[in-house]
């Protein structure tokens, strides 16, 4: 079992900057990755990027240029610098972490609650 708690969200311009949080919790020495989503209303989640237990960064071409992902592995936190933002980010923005749970190497794919971010003047 894994518990993640997204943190930061809010209300900002257009060319403003956010940053989120997600903090891990339970068997976190199982987790292999963990990332961001996000889902805008009336449409499906989107990927947005991830950052695996080695180090590896992924990102979406909509966000390449300006969000970055980084990671403290001693607090279990992962982090999403958003930049330049833009109407169109609007969107719940969600936690994932992909861990382990048997020796077979099965995985679950784990989801925070969410945090709403909104871009607007």
């Amino acid at each position: 079992q894994v518990q993640l708690v997204e943190s930061g969200g809010g209300l900002v311009q257009p060319g403003g900057s956010l940053r989120l949080s997600c903090a891990a919790s339970g068997r976190v020495h199982h987790i292999t990755s963990m990332g961001w989503y996000r889902q805008a209303p009336g449409k499906q989640r989107d990927f947005i990027a991830t950052l695996t237990s080695g180090g590896v960064t992924n990102y979406a071409d909509a966000v390449k240029d300006r969000f970055t992902i980084s990671g403290d592995k001693a607090k279990n936190t992962v982090f999403l610098q958003m930049n330049n933002l833009k109407p169109e980010d609007t969107a719940v923005y969600y936690c994932s972490a992909v861990a382990t749970v048997n020796v077979e190497g099965a995985t679950v794919h784990h989801w925070g609650q969410g945090t709403q971010v909104t871009v607007s003047s």
